[in-house]
């Protein structure tokens, strides 16, 4: 879906929130591959003790707090998150009543709720690593044009990703893959006074795609052991977590990545020749660098962003806002973040997205001064 005749939007600010737990690679001790972290660049990730509402409060409060935004301009809000379990998934798993929990538009509302904006627009959604993606996109191409935001007002997309609740600390191959993290973006058009936008979004597309077989479901293992605060082990009679193929993960998601990367770019009569930077879904290292060798099959040769999964792990959808934040000084130009992300539990598809941001004259500006 490309955005270009839509209402305008950009990138003003991002708000990072990072559990101060890490749980260091040792903790896994000979349970981990030898080479995982090798072939991840991931030694450490952090587990959140707050559920996800409270890890997007966090957020949003960060954000309020580098920005001075008032909340009382903030229009709408999306919250999205991976963590959350598939709605098949609850009913087939849990009890009747604690299936809600895992609604997150309900979890957008109770949000909205605390931070004291119970008339905001909200909207919940998963989308796993392409949540970030797949909100840009809903924003642009379904409120922007019918919201008419005045100079001051404001979008937020507010990630929290909590996947460490629905880990199997017992597999070797995914155990060590993912940390915990929530995210929160402001959004504003391009004559925002307070908050004057610093990448303008151009496109922002996310889209299901057909693969051979699944390589995602959710199970309930028995005897499943889990961190604890200060490096010491428990352990749950009874665990509902994920299961990945990994071999297929990493041979599917850079070809997504880049696949997302080139459909963006027609869509928005641009080439790869066009990219400054590429900002990937920080998956981990090695699948980063496979996408960044499949988007030279497209002309792609902007400057690719690698290694952010060092402390962090796979963040899911707070992987691109990490990106960007930790990378808003060197970024110039044309900017590609493509994204890719399991599919429905058991069904045999991947999720594609990408978001293509232009710096501004205002982010040039600033980001030389500070060079």
């Amino acid at each position: 879906m490309d955005t270009s005749a839509t209402t305008p939007l950009g990138i003003s600010a991002i708000a990072l929130h990072q559990p101060q737990w890490e749980l260091e690679n040792s903790w896994f001790g000979a349970s981990m591959p030898r080479k995982f972290a090798h072939h991840t660049g991931i030694e450490a990730r952090a587990i959140s003790l707050d559920d996800e509402v409270t890890m997007g409060l966090h957020a949003v409060r960060q954000l309020q707090q580098e920005t001075g935004c008032n909340l009382a301009d903030c229009r709408g809000m999306v919250f999205v998150s991976p963590s959350f379990l598939p709605a098949s998934t609850a009913r087939r798993h849990l009890k009747p009543a604690e299936v809600a929990g895992e609604r997150p538009s309900r979890a957008a509302r109770q949000l909205a709720r605390l931070l004291g904006m119970p008339h905001a627009r909200t909207i919940g959604l998963n989308w796993f690593c392409c949540g970030y993606s797949r909100s840009l996109s809903l924003i642009c191409r379904r409120w922007a044009p019918r919201l008419a935001l005045r100079q001051d007002q404001y979008l937020l997309v507010v990630a929290a990703s909590r996947i460490s609740r629905i880990t199997d600390y017992n597999c070797r191959q995914t155990a060590g893959l993912f940390g915990d993290m929530a995210s929160a973006t402001l959004l504003a058009p391009p004559a925002n006074r307070r908050h004057p936008a610093h990448f303008t979004i151009l496109h922002a597309d996310a889209e299901k795609q057909p693969t051979e077989k699944s390589a995602f479901d959710f199970h309930l293992r028995p005897a499943v052991a889990f961190p604890i605060p200060g490096g010491g082990t428990g352990h749950d009679d009874q665990r509902l977590v994920y299961s990945l193929d990994g071999m297929a993960i990493a041979e599917i998601a850079p070809r997504a990545m880049s696949a997302a990367v080139a459909k963006a770019l027609s869509a928005s009569g641009l080439s790869g020749a066009d990219v400054n930077f590429v900002v990937p879904h920080q998956a981990g290292s090695g699948i980063v660098r496979f996408t960044g060798m499949k988007l030279e099959e497209y002309g792609v040769q902007g400057e690719l962003i690698n290694g952010l999964t060092r402390r962090t792990g796979n963040v899911s959808a707070c992987s691109v806002p990490h990106a960007l934040k930790e990378t808003w000084h060197r970024l110039r130009g044309l900017i590609a973040c493509p994204t890719a992300a399991v599919g429905s539990p058991g069904k045999p598809e991947i999720l594609q997205g990408c978001i293509l941001l232009q710096a501004t004259a205002l982010h040039e500006r600033l980001a030389s001064a500070a060079a």
